[in-house]
């Protein structure tokens, strides 16, 4: 009986050969290659954008390229699934539950209301945030519980600029300054945290800091040119809407000759004449690297502590003919930025 068995074995595992090795020839390959190509991974990750702006866009772009070249250096591919709300916050949601429900491996959240959105459509795919400026407030965690990383699905990198630096441009650029306003939009918990805290900064400085809120782009002439009438000058965070109506903005400043320091480099070029700006290139790259780290080697976006910039990912910058015409002479630290062409 144990000689039949042997042989029935045998025999199966010469059949077992013969196949494999013809099957490698119609690969046109070895049998270590096609094990190598069968190890490699593919994974869907789903990308959800705001709105179209040449800040989120740069994010968004650093990430996929930065996380396609650390999949393709190991022999994995990713495919990825974008969607843009156009600047519609509701559509967050049904961009992310969309995502949820098709059950992709990992969701890039870009930037706050998207994160919001994410967060609540699901608490089991791990979710890459970008472009956020406070993870703590946009995920409603206590200051006293905040660890440095979320505890939750969540991780990602912040484009928090040294807001005391923005303020004190204030002191440095527009020093006859007494009275600043702070524009922004109120339904970004990003723009409001930014608010608070520059205007607590312009107060330490001495400045009176007013706020003059937009609830969304239909209100934003009216509240710039109020704004234009009581104030000095004017402070614009990284606030998305805001930054989808700098054509609206630019006219309305321009008229009143009134000096605008803005959060970010893209609002900046669209109605400002200086900014304390980071690269959202590279915060998308180093999202990249987060999500990388989560898809191939399992780490828990719970206990990744949130990028956050350092000196060294800022620089100051100007444009200037706008600075020109305010009649700014701006220290020689600040790089030029160029306004984009007609």
């Amino acid at each position: 009986m144990n000689k039949v068995v042997k042989k029935v074995l045998g025999v199966g595992l010469a059949v077992a050969m013969v196949g494999g090795i013809f099957a490698a020839c119609a690969n046109g390959g070895t049998q270590t290659e096609n094990a190598s190509t069968a190890e490699g991974k593919t994974w869907k990750v789903g990308v959800a954008q705001l709105v179209q702006h040449p800040a989120l866009d740069a994010a968004t772009n650093g990430f996929k390229e930065e996380l396609t070249k650390l999949a393709e250096a190991d022999g994995n591919k990713i495919e990825f699934v974008e969607e843009n709300a156009a600047g519609d916050i509701p559509t967050c949601a049904t961009i992310t539950n969309g995502f949820a429900a098709d059950g992709v491996d990992l969701i890039l959240a870009n930037p706050t209301p998207v994160l919001q959105a994410a967060a609540q459509s699901t608490t089991t795919i791990p979710i890459v945030a970008t472009a956020v400026t406070d993870f703590a407030s946009a995920l409603d965690i206590p200051e006293d519980k905040w660890t440095g990383a979320t505890g939750i699905n969540v991780t990602g990198t912040s484009d928090l600029a040294p807001l005391s630096e923005q303020a004190a441009m204030f002191k440095t650029l527009t020093p006859n300054a007494k009275k600043v306003g702070i524009i922004y939009c109120s339904a970004e918990a990003n723009s409001v945290y930014q608010a608070k805290v520059v205007g607590e900064e312009l107060k330490k400085l001495g400045i009176e800091a007013k706020e003059f809120t937009a609830a969304d782009t239909n209100d934003i002439a009216s509240v710039v040119q109020s704004a234009c009438d009581t104030c000095d000058a004017l402070y614009i965070p990284t606030d998305n809407t805001m930054a989808q109506a700098t054509g609206t903005i630019e006219p309305i400043v321009s008229k009143a000759n009134i000096p605008v320091i803005a959060g970010e480099e893209g609002i900046c070029k669209g109605c400002g004449f200086a900014t304390l700006s980071i690269s959202y290139d590279a915060i998308g790259r180093n999202a990249g690297k987060m999500a990388y780290e989560i898809l191939k080697d399992g780490k828990d976006p719970a206990t990744m502590d949130i990028m956050i910039p350092t000196k060294d990912d800022v620089i100051f910058k100007y444009v200037p003919e706008r600075a020109k015409a305010l009649g700014i002479t701006v220290p020689d630290d600040y790089e030029e930025l160029a306004l984009d062409a007609e």
